[in-house]
């Protein structure tokens, strides 16, 4: 189910009318899409908070303006805490759109319990599917994943009716040993030794 969110039109834009805005308790907020033109909105900070809470990403827009949009991007502040603007696209809950969602690992790798490294070089991955049936998060399964093996975007389970737009090819996942000391130290040198010519000069190249 879609959170809703109850929006008011706005005329006034700008710096200082979005951050008097802000302090009143409204977070500014514009809706687009499907060849029509721009709505500048505000939109409740409570509304936004909950939206969060919810990790909703499709939303029913109440009040000046009633579309369904999906929350398209969300501008933070520098320590990441206050939301300062929302992008809104209109969408049909059928159709299918492309977006980023969150990828946690499920199960035991075997590498691991060997003494590898789980290391994970993605956190999330780019889907086509309906508006209105965007997972939270997808997930992986390492089960079967041993020392020196990999996963891939490919083998992610995608829900029903989801495609993959990453892709397929990219590591997700990788197991390896941890360096030993001589290893490290070998990687701190930094490249071939320098050969040195008798009576104590550097051969030239």
């Amino acid at each position: 189910m879609a959170d809703i969110l109850q929006v008011e039109k706005r005329t006034n834009l700008g710096t200082t009318d979005s951050r008097r805005l802000r302090r009143s308790g409204r977070v500014p907020a514009v809706l687009y899409g499907h060849g029509e033109g721009n709505e500048h909105l505000s939109v409740p900070t409570d509304d936004v908070q909950l939206l969060l809470r919810h990790h909703g990403r499709t939303v029913e827009l109440k009040g000046d303006v009633n579309e369904t949009a999906l929350v398209a991007d969300m501008q933070w502040d520098p320590l990441g805490i206050e939301v300062l603007h929302m992008d809104l696209m209109r969408v049909n809950l059928r159709e299918k759109v492309d977006v980023t969602v969150a990828l946690t690992t499920v199960g035991d790798a075997p590498g691991v319990r060997e003494g590898g490294l789980l290391l994970e070089n993605l956190h999330e991955v780019e889907i086509r599917c309906p508006a209105g049936d965007i997972p939270e998060s997808v997930q992986l399964d390492v089960n079967g994943l041993g020392v020196g093996q990999h996963l891939t975007a490919g083998d992610v389970i995608l829900p029903e009716g989801a495609e993959l737009v990453t892709p397929a090819e990219t590591t997700v996942v990788h197991i390896e040993m941890p360096k030993t000391e001589s290893e490290e130290v070998g990687e701190a040198g930094g490249g071939e030794p320098e050969v040195i010519a008798k009576g104590g000069e550097k051969d030239e190249e």
